[in-house]
């Protein structure tokens, strides 16, 4: 079993515009503002750019078996256009990373797509609602290929194509930060989708034999559970949730084409508004021969879970993505919600996913890609007790899910830093890791999980509950420590600010009186 740790480029990497890097539709969106909390930026993010070395001496100190980067399209393919340009800074960046990370014995799982495509793309042909993306993407995912293949055996074609497409050609939360109801977020799916079934047969047919990889993608989806177990229509209603954030992916690469739930639902709505055409797309017959197959494992991002029923939309309303299915969702005030109030501790809604998914797709090899929680306080808080108790509760499930007979074979815990998070910027923390940012050098300071969840990988999950207790308390223990460590430092940074920006400041000041009163002196007594 692989037990790992995950991050995203434009999250963690900085150097936006440094060593021929072109810009992303992230970089793009944040410099606006009014986009972002707080207007924050991931231009240097953690600097993981240039602390490779230390990051991966903190994948040492866990001793994790793999971790999951991605590679930033632009930094490697400015334009996103191969025949255009190619960045070989971006690539040697890569190449030292992978390399570093295989001379530590840590295996590199890579996702070429986290979110961050080239902004020349989204601005001449409008991102994924243009179908050419299908060709560019398959030219950088060749390019990654041959420049890495021979060392990288796990692909990840997309990660979290939901929120690409919802977030970001839906609501608009997210870059490019388009707002194209009822219409935007299927489409963008649609060529989401064609474009992994193609990066696949790409690499089937090309590059399988040679290198004896694989090649997957990462789905994040939370659990729907009804209201009412007894009651049909909110069990029907809670399969529309799954459907319309898990299926939408999953149902054509695994079974061919879109849940039917999806296509009758948003074929009833789109004929109610009077449309010739239902908003979701459809496939032809040979793309859903094409699609069908095209992944070797299935990657799962899972955060939380949601009580639902069936909520009725009258057509006239504006269409949207989030109107289609007929629901409402509910949660449980009793669930622990740590962080932000979308994300609420329920362990037992992974392990229903994971079996939702056996059933459903004919018990694939699943991979954890993202499984975590984060914190939203502004002070630095090391002894993460709430992160302690997700870890070991959804963890323990994913154990119940094993001996269901689901077929897991790693684990990904999210994140290893606090990083940018996107609309949210600096303001959620999902680090095993904390990050003073104010700091020039952004140090790293172990939080009290990195202690536990370093237990769980020696020992491969759970020994006895005594012992188990006993990494909490020491976990606690060694987070205190860390905390003086912190407060020592914050005082030595706050000290050198004192001395780098104040003194200056006062002794200029001083400069300009004394040269004030001279003039006047002078006037005076000429």
């Amino acid at each position: 079993f692989l037990w790992g740790v995950g991050s995203s480029a434009y999250q963690t990497e900085g150097a936006w515009d440094k060593d021929g890097k072109g810009p992303s539709i992230w970089d793009a969106f944040t410099h606006k503002k009014g986009k972002v909390f707080r207007n924050e930026t991931g231009d240097s993010a953690c600097d993981g750019y240039y602390k490779v070395k230390d990051d991966i001496q903190l994948l040492k100190e866990l001793k994790v078996n793999h971790y999951l980067l991605s590679i930033s399209w632009p930094r490697i393919m400015p334009t996103g256009i191969k025949t255009e340009q190619l960045n070989e800074k971006g690539i040697q960046f890569y190449n030292d990373t992978i390399n570093s990370l295989l001379e530590n014995n840590i295996t590199p799982i890579v996702s070429l797509y986290h979110w961050d495509l080239p902004q020349v793309l989204q601005e001449k042909y409008g991102g994924w609602q243009n179908i050419s993306m299908i060709n560019y993407f398959n030219d950088y995912a060749n390019l990654c290929f041959e420049k890495f293949g021979d060392r990288v055996k796990h692909w990840i074609t997309f990660s979290n194509p939901w929120a690409v497409a919802e977030k970001g050609y839906e609501t608009g939360e997210h870059a490019p930060g388009l707002k194209l109801g009822g219409c935007g977020a299927y489409k963008a799916a649609h060529h989401i989708i064609k474009t992994h079934a193609k990066v696949w047969h790409s690499y089937n047919n090309t590059w399988r034999k040679e290198q004896r990889g694989m090649v997957g993608i990462s789905l994040t989806s939370g659990w729907g559970e009804p209201v009412d177990p007894h009651s049909q229509t909110d069990r029907d209603a809670a399969e529309r949730y799954i459907q319309f954030h898990l299926g939408w992916f999953a149902n054509p690469i695994y079974r061919g084409d879109y849940p039917e739930v999806m296509k009758n639902y948003v074929g009833r709505k789109s004929a109610q508004q009077g449309l010739g055409t239902s908003r979701l797309p459809t496939f032809s017959v040979q793309e859903k021969t094409y699609i069908k197959g095209t992944s070797d494992f299935l990657g799962i991002g899972h955060f939380t879970t949601r009580y639902v029923l069936q909520k009725n939309f009258p057509f006239l309303q504006v269409s949207s993505y989030h109107t289609d299915p007929d629901l409402a969702e509910l949660v449980d005030p009793n669930w622990p919600a740590p962080g932000p109030k979308w994300l609420y501790s329920v362990p037992w809604g992974f392990r229903r996913l994971l079996n939702f998914i056996k059933t459903q797709y004919g018990n694939p090899v699943i991979y954890v890609t993202e499984n975590g929680v984060s914190e939203t306080v502004q002070c630095a808080q090391l002894c993460d007790e709430w992160r302690i108790q997700y870890l070991k509760g959804y963890i323990n499930e994913i154990l119940k899910a094993l001996n269901d007979g689901v077929n897991v074979k790693g684990y990904t815990a999210w994140s290893l830093l606090d990083k940018f998070e996107w609309n949210k910027g600096f303001s959620e923390r999902f680090g095993l890791y904390h990050i003073d940012f104010k700091h020039k050098n952004k140090p790293r300071y172990p939080k009290a999980s990195v202690d536990y969840y370093k237990k769980i990988i020696s020992a491969n999950g759970f020994p006895n509950p005594r012992e188990v207790e006993n990494w909490h308390q020491k976990a606690m223990d060694t987070c205190s420590a860390t905390h003086q460590h912190l407060a020592a430092d914050s005082l030595i940074t706050h000290m050198e600010m004192v001395t780098e920006i104040v003194l200056p400041t006062v002794f200029t000041l001083c400069i300009l009186i004394i040269i004030v009163l001279l003039i006047v002196y002078l006037r005076n007594h000429s």
